[in-house]
């Protein structure tokens, strides 16, 4: 759709002029002789932007430009003045107008004026579409998992989220730790700011303070010019420091001071710069025995260490298993333009009893594998890794799922309700369909999704 422009004026040929121009372009134009015709026609539907002569009968350009930011902040406002008034334009700029033209109108200036607040305007409409876009990838909605140990994790992360403190997330390496730090940036009031990802195992032992801090020209062998640090670079945002078990214990001192007095020194220089950065860090490392074995400052473990979220392995929540191999499936289906329903029993029973050692980030890899080789409806256990089928060399058949110190009683029940989350999938959630399945009648499987708390999307 063209975008929607009103001119306002009370000179009747000045109004037909610029209509004129601009249609040409390709623009929907509409005029109003007065402030207060042109507002109510914005009223009724809101311009992309409005041209505004400032001295007109009935309300004046200058309280137009008012009304407008005010009720629809998205639209641009240019104001159209005599050479006599450019203190009132530059004015009229601090009020919020967007520009200013002077008269004589010179319509090729016009349009490109208009065209750049256009371009501006579609930028900052895929920049908000984009954010919206970040949040629900991010939101804790779309973080998978309705078993009692993520429900725990959930309630923590909601807590934290909204304050500024320091945040230490642990768990074995593909369990999500970035995913949960970034699901916490965009629900903080950090989120319009920068998330900077540092991964702290893969940046070289001498360059860690450079990094982090940055440093000035010619502070040592190789430094051609002025370095941002991450620090800096991550101003009134976040910093995820992953793996921080691997800063050397030299430098942790400075990390330290970074944390408590919100300030980094740049090698090189000795001037301070103020920083205001929120700090997650991550490890799949025991912070505390890497405290006893004095690889890591206890003092900087205690300052990361103000809210822990611990990310529990898949064999400590084995019901997530299905949610997450369907939500996988899903996601993989599109990208490859495939129209794959869901897993045969043979496949699901393989995933549950399956020791990830890699955790979720192994499961995503052993589903999109399998959706690269499955051309059916259904993924069969012959699209899965040999070793999930146990006929790798070498292989015996797949461990069973360990519940641990689980009362018989509560793995009963989590097995009943993996084993009717499984059905449901497998029946696109047609509960009748399930029901006829099971061997059940449909009011006792209501029952058992109500007792076992089953959601209506897993």
């Amino acid at each position: 759709m063209a975008p929607r422009i009103l001119i306002v004026d009370d000179e009747q040929i000045i109004r037909e002029s610029v209509v004129f121009v601009l249609q040409n372009e390709g623009f929907q134009v509409a005029e109003a002789a007065n402030g207060r015709l042109a507002l109510e026609m914005h009223r009724r539907q809101p311009f992309d932007i409005v041209i505004t002569d400032i001295e007109m009968p009935e309300m004046r350009g200058t309280e137009l430009l008012r009304q407008v930011r005010q009720e629809t902040p998205e639209t641009f406002v240019v104001i159209v003045t005599a050479f006599a008034s450019v203190e009132t334009a530059v004015t009229a700029l601090r009020e919020g107008a967007s520009d200013y033209v002077l008269k004589p109108i010179n319509f090729d200036d016009l349009l490109h004026r208009v065209k750049k607040l256009l371009e501006v305007r579609s930028l900052s409409l895929e920049n908000a579409i984009l954010r919206q876009e970040l949040q629900r990838k991010f939101d804790f909605d779309a973080i998978i998992g309705q078993s009692s140990a993520m429900k725990k994790v959930f309630g923590v992360i909601e807590r934290v989220a909204r304050s500024d403190g320091t945040v230490l997330i642990t768990g074995k390496s593909g369990t999500g730790k970035e995913l949960i730090a970034r699901a916490i940036h965009f629900h903080s009031l950090r989120a319009a700011k920068r998330f900077v990802p540092v991964n702290c195992g893969a940046i070289v032992d001498t360059l860690f303070e450079s990094e982090l801090f940055g440093h000035k020209k010619g502070s040592f062998t190789g430094s051609t010019g002025d370095k941002e640090g991450l620090f800096k670079v991550a101003h009134e945002g976040t910093i995820f420091l992953d793996e921080v078990s691997e800063i050397p214990l030299n430098l942790q001192v400075k990390l330290l001071r970074a944390l408590e007095q919100k300030e980094i020194t740049p090698i090189g220089t000795t001037d301070v710069i103020k920083v205001d950065v929120r700090i997650i860090a991550a490890t799949n490392k025991d912070l505390r025995k890497e405290v006893e074995m004095g690889k890591f400052r206890d003092d900087l473990f205690y300052r990361l260490n103000v809210v822990e979220v611990d990310l529990p392995q898949l064999s400590a929540r084995p019901d997530d298993i299905p949610k997450l191999a369907n939500h996988f499936l899903d996601a993989f289906s599109k990208q490859m333009g495939k129209r794959i329903k869901g897993f045969t029993n043979d496949a699901m029973r393989a995933l549950l009893r399956y020791q990830w050692k890699g955790e979720v980030r192994e499961l995503e890899n052993a589903v999109e594998r399998a959706a690269i080789f499955c051309d059916g409806d259904f993924i069969g256990i012959e699209h899965l890794p040999d070793s999930m089928a146990g006929t790798h060399d070498g292989g015996g058949p797949a461990a069973p799922v360990i519940y641990g110190d689980q009362p018989l009683k509560e793995a009963v029940k989590d097995f009943e309700k993996m084993f009717i989350q499984q059905a449901l999938t497998r029946h696109q959630h047609n509960k009748e369909e399930t029901a006829k399945a099971l061997g059940m009648s449909l009011s006792s499987l209501y029952r058992k999704i109500e007792e076992l708390e089953i959601g209506a999307g897993e």
